[in-house]
Formats: C-alpha cells, structure tokens, sequence
C-alpha cells in the first residue's frame, strides 16, 4: 500500500557480541595494576623503609602508612616462599588470561573479581621481579601491613566465592528431587 511504511520483524542476531568479557577484566585489572602501583611509588619516594606516616595523629592506631617490605604472601605469611608465589601469581595471571572465555564471565561481578585479581597478582609479581620484594604499607594497627594488590585479590576472591556459593544455592534448589533432599520425600 502507498504511503505505509512496512512493518518490520525485530530480528534477533544469532552472531556473538563483540568485546566479550575479556575487555572488562583487563580494564580493572589495568585500574587496580596502575592504582597499586602509583600508591606503591608514592610510598617508597616519601615515607623511609620502617617508618610511619600519618594524615591526623588522633587516628594513627586506627589508620597509618608504614612502608614494610615483605618476601611472602599477603600480609607477610611464609616469607621464604617468595619465589613460589612468583610462579603462582604468574599461573594465576595466565589462568585468567588464557581462560577466561571458559569462566562464568556473563556476570558483570565475576568479570569485576577476575580484574581484581589479575591486577592485584600483576601489582606484586611486578614488585617481587624488581625489587625482590612487595612494598606493604597500609597500616591499620589491629590487622598485618597489606598494599592495595592485597586488598583487591582478597575483595576478587571474595566476590568470586559468594557468587559460586549462590549459584551453587540455586542450582541445588531448581535441581529436579531437590525435594526429596530437603525431607519431603516418600
């Protein structure tokens, strides 16, 4: 008929999205990496090895910087075993990389966790390949001296548990028999 438009199915794309999820984890992961690594210069330029820094004595047994240098994992366990955790950050930093399009990366937290991680573990496998050591600093009296790496792989780590743990939740419960688990059987 003239003068009508047409009518236009919606179509629906049977191709992939592009960028995928890879995208989103290298740019936390660049974040938290450049993040890491900018409060770590800031410490070792301005605050001598041992010593302490505060924004307000008041608060200096709640929060201070104090820049401590540590060979073992977060929050200065088994400092012998500094090149192990050389290879298991190298791992870690390949695992995520190489598989990520293998993880549950449809979930925008997972994609956020695995950043985290992969920014974190790159911070300190960079500290640990220049200096020989992780330059800790964030000091809040009650708790081990962690930087910001530390931080953000035990915040990815987390994040990734709780989200396993629910899915997990409810994958149990939309199970077929789940019922009879639960006591309501025969």
């Amino acid at each position: 008929m003239k003068g009508e438009l047409p009518i236009s199915k919606p179509t629906t794309s049977l191709l992939p999205q592009t960028g995928g999820p890879l995208p989103t984890i290298i740019g936390v992961a660049a974040i938290t990496f450049a993040l890491d690594q900018a409060t770590k210069f800031l410490v070792v330029k301005n605050i001598p090895l041992w010593s302490s820094w505060s924004l307000y004595p008041a608060i200096d047994r709640l929060f201070k910087l104090t820049f401590i240098t540590n060979t073992g994992a977060a929050f200065g366990m088994f400092p012998q075993l500094g090149t192990v955790f050389m290879g298991i950050a190298f791992i870690v930093i390949t695992g995520i990389i190489a598989f990520h399009h293998q993880l549950p990366t449809e979930n925008v937290w997972i994609r956020l966790c695995l950043g985290l991680q992969l920014g974190g573990a790159m911070g300190n496998l960079l500290d640990r390949l220049i200096r020989g050591y992780v330059v800790d600093f964030v000091d809040i009296g009650f708790w081990p001296i962690f930087n910001i790496a530390d931080i953000s792989i035990v915040l990815g780590v987390t994040i990734l548990a709780y989200h396993l743990w629910n899915t997990d939740e409810h994958l149990d419960s939309a199970a077929p028999g789940s019922s009879l688990s639960k006591g309501n059987g025969l």
